[in-house]
Parts: structure tokens; sequence; C-alpha cells
């Protein structure tokens, strides 16, 4: 008997005893999309030249077009305010989706659509949501996860001749019911109960399920054609034990006897269109079931397929939408609004805080752009997807609040001229759909990070399931071996694998070391809590926190790189150190927490001897406020998805400060000095070289600082 063998004999009891269970619906979600780059970073060896071959964004010639064409256009059809109150797009919003297609982003040319890439199709939802989110998130369901996406991937080939040309063109919009009041985050156990039957239809036999379902939540249910379901789909036939079949996907078209469907919810009194499914012994024949009979019970493993790709592309771009957005606009309106005789941006309090949300925006968006890139390749990274749901969302409603704060009064009066305040009103519904966030952050991305990216376990779970001494032990010696190399690393350093940028190769030599102390980290809270640590979710959500900052530190440095701009550099060096200072604090605050005896010991044996590089200090940040109000070029950089829509206080905003560059920097001090001294517009502007161009200024300034009021 070999060493390995021995090693596993010893080692299956213990192992079996310390493993968490797990069941069919776990199995199929931690199998689920492959391993990125996060991979690398989980097992402490990240390799730059890797990480650089992922290659930049790219748009095909008619992506381009569309984006410059299409979706300008588009934008330019959009009124925040008017859509808002009337609680819907208007007709002819809803006709150009339709014969433009924006429905068949995903579908392939052959079936009538698009046939987008993934960075495109992004591109496509965060341009529309910087004008407005409803058109955003409408353009956005049909090409996320639901019928279309499961058709490609699983349908049978009637299925696809049927639906996917309708759907591409909009005769069909469909939506997908997954949540049921008592099925929400716990989405796997769903109550809604098929019944495998068999009834006549035109006096034929016809096998499928009376399904009956109470689903909420649902985007597009008001308007839909053709509803995607999920279902337990049972066999009351078989032996008791072997009823459940397992959950099951369906289309039903609309209407369909014993459906009801056409309410709305108003989720945060969104124009968009969402609302209840509620359906009583509704008959599904098997050839509406998604890939036929054959694909019974095999439902949640798509949904989780499908996910892996989904969750990094449509509320990601939201996130990104709203960051931009409210980073145009803080900085624009800080050097528009003045007070006690300065542009209120000027202020260090101020300034400050704009600069923080664009060195964050970097981060984020760098992160979004490397997993859009990867997915372009062929990539389904579902841990890396979990990531930027949750820290995309959540940069969003921190830039948002963050910019609601500065415009002051002007951010909280409703009206056509509002900068952000639907905008805000939305930000709430992308942090809860598609896994909220307490739960993916606290769950699923070191949860599965830790089964999916760690080089080794994923093996001991499945020897032991097997009870196979002899692969248990080969894995556990190359886990021994690994633990051993991240503890040497830890303490003594990293190598740099691979060639990062120049310019921030101490930052890449941080980022090594960091991965490092990050994977002994993660064996050191697996092997002292064992199975115990899955039900520890504040620790493991900071597990997964350390992770999702080294993601987007690496993303920085490959966005740095393939980009191109050494103009950028300062935000990107900011942003890179500013990941790397959060992940060293969450593995401290981490090590503190640790239930165990010695921890503090522990932890300063494993973050000694780290080469600290500093975050950025006040009077970097300072002057990143300093080059974001000087050179409009660094914010069209930072914020290239942002758009003009028909009317409001964007556009106005946009005017304000194209008249503010034709004057300059210095003449708009001056002409705004003048305004003070002669209390007149009129009198300031005909004191300057070029009167027109600055009562005009005076004029497109006054309109942004203005705000609305109606009759009682």
């Amino acid at each position: 008997m070999g060493i390995a063998s021995l090693v596993g004999q010893f080692a299956m009891e213990s192992f079996a005893k310390a493993l968490p269970a797990m069941g069919d619906t776990e199995r199929a979600a931690l199998e689920a999309g492959t391993i990125g780059f996060e991979g690398q970073l989980f097992a402490g060896t990240p390799d730059f030249d890797a990480l650089l071959a992922t290659g930049p964004n790219k748009l095909t010639v008619e992506e381009q077009a569309f984006l410059d064409n299409e979706v300008r256009t588009l934008c330019g059809m959009l009124d925040d305010f008017a859509i808002d109150t009337a609680r819907d797009l208007p007709p002819e919003v809803w006709q150009y989706l339709r014969d433009k297609r924006f429905f068949g982003m995903i579908i392939p040319k052959e079936w009538g659509g698009l046939g987008f890439g993934h960075f495109a199709h992004a591109a496509v939802v965060t341009r529309l949501a910087t004008v407005n989110v409803s058109a955003a998130v409408t353009a956005m369901v049909p090409n996320s996860l639901g019928p279309a996406e499961l058709l490609l991937h699983y349908g049978t080939d009637a299925q696809k001749q049927h639906y996917l040309p309708r759907l591409a063109d909009g005769r069909d919009l469909p939506c997908f019911g997954l949540t049921s009041p008592y099925a929400g985050s716990d989405a796997a156990s769903i109550p809604d109960i098929g019944i495998l039957t068999t009834r006549e239809i035109d006096g034929q036999p016809v096998r499928g399920f009376s399904v009956t379902f109470s689903k909420r939540y649902i985007t597009l249910a008001p308007v839909a054609t053709v509803v995607g379901l999920a279902f337990n789909a049972r066999d009351e036939s078989r032996p008791e034990g072997q009823r459940d079949l397992g959950i099951t996907c369906a289309l039903i078209p609309v209407p369909t006897p014993g459906m009801q469907i056409g309410r709305r919810h108003r989720p945060m009194d969104s124009a968009f269109m969402n609302g209840p499914i509620v359906g009583e012994d509704v008959f599904v024949p098997m050839d509406w079931v998604i890939g036929g009979e054959e694909q019974v019970g095999q439902g949640w493993r798509m949904l989780m397929e499908c996910l892996a790709t989904g969750r990094a592309i449509s509320l990601p771009a939201l996130g990104a939408a709203t960051q931009q957005s409210s980073v145009f606009v803080a900085n624009g309106y800080g050097k528009v609004r003045e007070q006690f005789g300065l542009p209120i941006g000027k202020f260090d309090a101020v300034a400050g805080i704009i600069a923080g949300m664009a060195v964050e925006l970097y981060a984020t968006d760098a992160a979004r752009r490397f997993t859009a890139a990867a997915l372009d390749k062929g990539e389904q990274p579902s841990v890396a997807s979990a990531i930027l749901k949750v820290h995309l969302t959540e940069a969003g409603r921190t830039a948002i609040n963050h910019a609601m704060d500065i415009l002051g009064g002007k951010g909280i009066i409703n009206g056509p001229s509002n900068l952000l305040s639907v905008a805000y009103r939305h930000m709430p519904v992308a942090i809860t759909v598609e896994g909220a966030n307490i739960l993916t952050r606290s769950l699923i991305i070191f949860g599965q990070g830790a089964v999916r990216c760690h080089p080794y376990v994923m093996a001991e779970m499945q020897a032991v399931e097997r009870k196979d001494h002899e692969a248990l032990g080969q894995a556990l010696l190359g886990h021994a071996g690994h633990v051993a190399r991240n503890l040497w690393r830890s303490l003594f350093g990293a190598p740099v694998v691979g060639v990062p940028p120049q310019d921030l190769s101490k930052e890449a030599a941080m980022l090594a070391r960091l991965s490092a102390k990050y994977a002994l980290t993660c064996d050191l809270a697996m092997g002292l809590l064992g199975g115990k640590l899955k039900r520890m979710e504040l620790l493991s959500s900071r597990l997964g926190d350390c992770l999702a900052h080294l993601y987007m530190a690496s993303s920085t440095l490959w966005r740095y790189a393939v980009e191109g701009d050494p103009q950028m550099l300062p935000l990107a060096q900011a942003a890179l150190r500013a990941q790397l200072d959060a992940a060293e604090e969450v593995l401290s605050d981490l090590y503190a927490n640790l239930p165990t005896p010695g921890r503090r010991l522990i932890g300063q044996l494993v973050l000694s001897r780290t080469a600290h590089l500093a975050p950025p200090r006040d009077v970097q940040m300072l002057a990143l406020a300093k080059l974001l109000r000087e050179n409009p070029s660094v914010v069209r950089r930072l914020c290239p998805d942002m758009s003009l829509p028909k009317s409001g206080g964007l556009v106005d905003l946009t005017k304000a400060l194209e008249l503010a560059a034709q004057l300059g920097d210095d003449a708009t001090m001056q002409l705004n000095k003048l305004v003070r001294r002669s209390g007149s517009f009129d009198v300031a502007a005909a004191g300057m070289p070029q009167p027109a161009l600055a009562l005009a200024y005076l004029q497109a300034a006054d309109k942004v600082i203005q705000v609305d009021d109606f009759a009682p």
C-alpha cells in the first residue's frame, strides 16, 4: 500500500465528518461555470502573463455601429421624469425596441437576432441605464437569464425554430418565473409542483404536468406573451422516495387556461413592468418543457449554468451605469455650483468624495470589463460573476449616495430637472434581485469559491464521496504541499509570476504576496473550523470580500495594461492601492474574529512581514479631484457610457459643462465674480471678451441650479 493510500485511509473517517453534506441542488450550483483568474488568486499564484493574455474588450463593426446609432437614438427618445411619471415606456419606445431587435441581442443572427458578444450586450445596457433605468431593465431582461438563453443552450430544435425568431423581433416578449412567496433567496426550495399526468387534447393522449404555482417579482410579467416557469416535477406513480423528479423549466404561452397574469407590482414605484403570476392546474405538455422530456428534472442545473454568465452582465451593468452617472454628475455639478465664492468641487470635503468615487469606479468597472472579456473568450466564471453582482451594485449604491449628498437640495427635489433621484430610488432593486447581496456575499462568493477555485478541495470532497482512499491521499498530500508553499510565500515573499506593467510593479508584487496570504488564510479557516465555517457567515463574508478585492485589484492592473493610457496612471495606481489596502484590512479583521485559541498569534504570523503600500492619502485624492475638474478627457475615459436623454437635468448639465469648457476655467471664475458684484447676468456677461458665450453659460448654469415646482 502506497503512502497516498495510507494517508487517505487514516484521514477518511475524520474528513467524512468534517466536510459538509452536499445536496443535488448545491452540487449543481458548485459545479456550474468555469474557473477564471479568481482561481489563481485562490491558489495564491497569480500569473500576470495569464491575466494580460485575456486581452482588451473588442467590439465588432456592427456592434460599434449599433452603439453609435440605434442606442444613441433610443437614448434620445427617453425622458426620465416623463417615463417615471407615466410608469411605462412610451409606445414609440416599445416599438423601437422591437424594430431594432434590442430584445434579441444574445440571439444568433441565424435565428433573427443581433448575435452580440457579452461586452457589446453589457455596453448597450450600461448606456441605456445612464439615461433611464426602466428602459435598460426592459431591454436587459429578455437577454438575461430566461427563455432565450435557456432555449439556446437546452431547447429542442422545434422550440428554437418556433420561439427564437419571435423573441428576436419582439413578437413574443418573455418573462421568467422563479421566485415564490416562500422561496426567495432559497430558490431551490420552490414549492410550486407539477404532477405528471396525461390529458386528452384533440382526441390524442398527451403527457405533461398539471402545475400549480405562485410566482412574484417577475419582471415583464404584465406584458409577457410567453412565461418561462420553474417548478418541481413529481411522478406520483413511482414508489415513495422516488417521486420527486427535480426542478424543471417550461415555456407557457399567454394566455393558457388556469394561469393568471397581468397585474403589476411597483418595485420602488418604477416604470418597468413587474408583477405576479399565479397558476392553478395549468397543463404543461411535455413539448413545453425546455429540452423536452429528457430535460425533466434538469432545470436547476440549467439555471445555475446560465446564471454564471448572466449575473456578470446585467446587474453589474446597472451598477456601473449608476457609478458613471454619479461621478459625472457630482464632478460636473461641483464645477457649476458655487458657494462662498468658490465652486463646491474645490472644497476639500467635496473633492475628496468625488475622487474616492472615481477611484472606486476605475476598479469596479475594470472588473466588469475584464470579466466580459473572459466571457467573450468562452469562459463562464461563476465565482467572478457573483463578485461582480455584489460589488458593482454596492459600489453603485455608495456612489449615488455620495452624489446625492453633493447635490444637496438639488438632489431631493423631484421633477424634470432632477439629476439622479429616479436612479437613486431604483438602486435597492439591483441590490436585491438575482441573489440578494447579503446572501451572495455571505454564502456564494466564498462558499462556491472554496470548492470551485481551490486546487484540492473539490478533489477531496469527491474522494470522500466515493470512499476512494488513494484519491483522498493524493489530494491531501498535494494540499499539504500547497499550504507549505503559501506559508513560505506569506512569510518570506511571493514571486511575481509573469510581467506586469512597469508602472504598477510595486502593486503587482504586493498583490502576489497578499494572494499567498489569502490562500493560506482560507486553508487555515477551513482546517480549524471544518464544516462549521459554512454556517459562520460573518467569517465567510470576509473571506469572500478579500477575494473580491484581490480580483478587482487584478482587473485594475489588467485594465491599465490593455488600455495603455498613461494619463490614467494616477487613477489606476490609486484604485489598485485602495483595493489592496481593503484586502489587507479584511484579512486583519478576519483573524481578529476567528473563534479559535491563539487567533492573534496566528494572525500576526500570517500577516507579518507584509511590505505595506499606503493607500491613497489626502494629497493624492485632492490631486485626483483636480485632474477630474480640469481634464474633461479623463472624465470621458472614466465614464465612457454616459449618454444624452431626450431632455431633463442631464441635458442641462451637459450643456453648461460644454459652454464652460469653451469659456475656460479662468474666464468662468472671472465671470462668476462679476455676477456676484453686479447681481446681473447681462451686466456680468457684457464685461467679458465673449459676451454672448458668457451669457449663454450663465443661463445654462442657472438652469442647472434651479429646481422644479408644481401647482398644489
